[in-house]
């Protein structure tokens, strides 16, 4: 194969964005996000979408393409992501592709697992037991039914975390038994690098991130969204602990410490997933950029 995709992947706030721009420089090409908050138009600070030189800098896609209005999933990002890449490598031997949710970057590179049917009354009972008992409760019950499932996904997020119970409940089988299906063939040639740095330098740039992000106005952008605070593209940090600050739950200054935690935590399950990866050549986040393009210009 003569065309090759390079995913770049890692933690948040780690330095995936610079990384990708300075390559798709380095090779002529374009760069395609999978990174799964970035989709959404109505939504800019909170999902640290590129900025206005980053964008210019390089041609993106998938980057505020979709409304927080409109159903989209992981399967259908799958379908659009290929094609457009299939489209990107008739002009281009090589295009580089950034994000860290893991599951989006897996239906690219890998294919998504098959999970057998199971009854839509186990889904309706566990949207109930959402609604009366809370988060935490299903959370819990997937802790003890799913170990390795509750370490990996986004258990923050109630339809990623309902769709593994009702998988470990309609099957009985961890829903992480069913993440080991033969890998999709595709037309392309896959290189995945990793950014990394210890665990301390990771929460510093995080929190710094957080900070930043309210002094460019994410208190007034999650106003602006409060009205749609139900809808699934909202369940998200950065915005779900700004909506129980303007609801009177929790005070401004309890919200953002939470955002900021909430954001570690997420970091963490991002790395947990990525290691289970052995193909991904892993650098550190200060890595001088001329070695990993040595690394890659063997590869591609």
């Amino acid at each position: 194969m003569n065309k090759t995709l390079i995913s770049i992947v890692g933690p948040t706030a780690i330095g995936k964005t610079a990384l990708s721009i300075k390559l798709a420089k380095h090779f002529n090409t374009v760069i395609v996000s999978a990174d799964s908050r970035q989709f959404y138009k109505e939504m800019h600070i909170g999902t640290a979408v590129p900025s206005t030189e980053e964008l210019e800098a390089a041609p993106h896609h998938f980057i505020q393409h979709k409304s927080i209005e409109e159903n989209y999933n992981v399967g259908d990002f799958e379908r659009d992501a290929i094609a457009k890449i299939t489209e990107l490598h008739r002009t281009h031997n090589t295009v580089i592709m950034v994000g860290g949710s893991g599951l989006y970057v897996k239906a690219v590179t890998k294919g998504l697992d098959n999970f057998p049917e199971v009854e839509s009354s186990i889904r309706t009972e566990l949207n109930k037991k959402l609604e009366t008992e809370g988060l935490k409760t299903l959370q819990e019950q997937l802790k003890l039914m799913d170990p390795i499932a509750y370490r990996t996904i986004a258990i923050d997020n109630p339809q990623r975390l309902i769709r593994a119970l009702e998988i470990c409940i309609g099957t009985n089988k961890p829903y992480s038994s069913f993440l080991t299906n033969p890998e999709k063939k595709r037309s392309f040639n896959t290189v995945t690098i990793g950014l990394d740095a210890d665990r301390t330098i990771i929460y510093d740039r995080i929190n710094q991130r957080v900070d930043i992000m309210v002094n460019d106005g994410l208190i007034e952008e999650a106003k602006r969204l409060f009205p749609y605070k139900d809808l699934n593209a909202l369940n998200t940090v950065g915005y779900k602990e700004l909506f129980n600050y303007f609801e009177g739950k929790w005070t401004l200054e309890f919200a953002i410490s939470e955002i900021k935690k909430n954001t570690r935590r997420f970091a963490k399950r991002q790395l947990t997933w990525f290691r289970k990866d052995d193909t991904i050549k892993w650098f550190d986040f200060n890595t001088d950029i001329k070695n990993i393009i040595t690394y890659l210009e063997k590869q591609v």
